[in-house]
């Protein structure tokens, strides 16, 4: 299983192995004892991403290995278009389909002629898959100019493939930078894009991670899992900065304007800032925390 998200319906199934990359899905099926590498395997099922390049590649990756592929997929994240580009070099062996949902699957042989290379921004490495892969984000860029001169030890939160890490590392009075961040493929671009001896990589949920204390975080936290937006994810990384910092520590963080974040803040903080900010994005310096 390639990806499979915490709580997928395995039912029925036995002899089952899960590749997950995504640390709470990981954490899951961890506990459940599927984590492996999966390496004997008679089929490969691989659930489809957001991402229709991530996807392509996961599907060329089942199709490497051998055997028999499934795919399974909602209409919303593109598996038609998946099925459709499969249907050109196999032959289907078996389709189901139902609501939004499509699964089908094929003897492995030939990989469709499709496009999986990534755009990755100028001066940095990214992955299919990763949030923001082929440009900066802009509330990331927005965010930049106010963290390329901290002092101490700093925690990017969400740390991604790297973008505010490197600028955080700017300074010279940085003495460590800890990048936090679940999707490890990210986590590994993001230790190409930081080459910096303060810095380390710390593949972990934000939500639960155990460090600090910093003198200062820094996030653009996500506000979604999946395609629903999900609020609770930021205030998360707040309820998490304010207990990693010291008592004289800084959080530093960028938001989508339409995020109801200032009352976590309120409550986490004793002093919230609003910065400069733009038509999309809003920016917070909050100190005294609350611990």
């Amino acid at each position: 299983m390639l990806r499979p998200p915490a709580g997928y319906d395995l039912a029925g199934l036995t002899d089952v192995t899960v590749d997950a990359v995504f640390y709470p899905d990981h954490q899951y099926w961890s506990a459940m004892g599927l984590v492996g590498d999966g390496a004997r395997r008679e089929a490969t099922m691989v659930v489809l991403p957001r991402s229709k390049t991530l996807a392509r590649v996961m599907v060329d990756a089942a199709i490497a290995a051998g055997g028999l592929v499934i795919v399974d997929g909602q209409k919303t994240d593109g598996v038609e278009s998946i099925y459709k580009d499969v249907r050109k070099v196999a032959q289907i062996n078996g389709v189901v389909t139902k609501g939004h949902g499509r699964l089908f699957w094929f003897d492995a042989g030939e990989t469709p002629n499709w496009d999986t290379t990534v755009k990755s921004p100028e001066g940095f490495i990214t992955a299919p898959g990763v949030f923001s892969e082929s440009r900066i984000d802009a509330g990331s860029a927005l965010l930049a100019p106010h963290v390329d001169a901290l002092k101490g030890a700093v925690a990017d939160l969400g740390a991604g493939w790297g973008y505010l890490s490197r600028v955080v590392l700017q300074s010279e009075t940085v003495t460590r930078l800890d990048m936090v961040e679940a999707d490890k493929i990210a986590l590994a671009c993001a230790t190409q894009n930081v080459p910096d001896p303060r810095a380390a990589a710390h593949w972990a949920d934000a939500l639960t991670f155990q460090g600090g204390p910093y003198d200062v975080v820094v996030s653009n936290p996500p506000f979604h899992t999946s395609r629903d937006g999900d609020p609770d994810l930021g205030r998360g990384f707040i309820a998490t900065a304010a207990r990693l910092l010291t008592p004289r520590g800084t959080f530093m963080m960028v938001a989508n304007r339409h995020l109801p974040y200032e009352s976590t803040l309120e409550a986490k903080f004793g002093r919230v800032e609003e910065l400069d900010g733009s038509g999309a994005f809003k920016l917070f310096r909050a100190t005294k925390s609350k611990r």
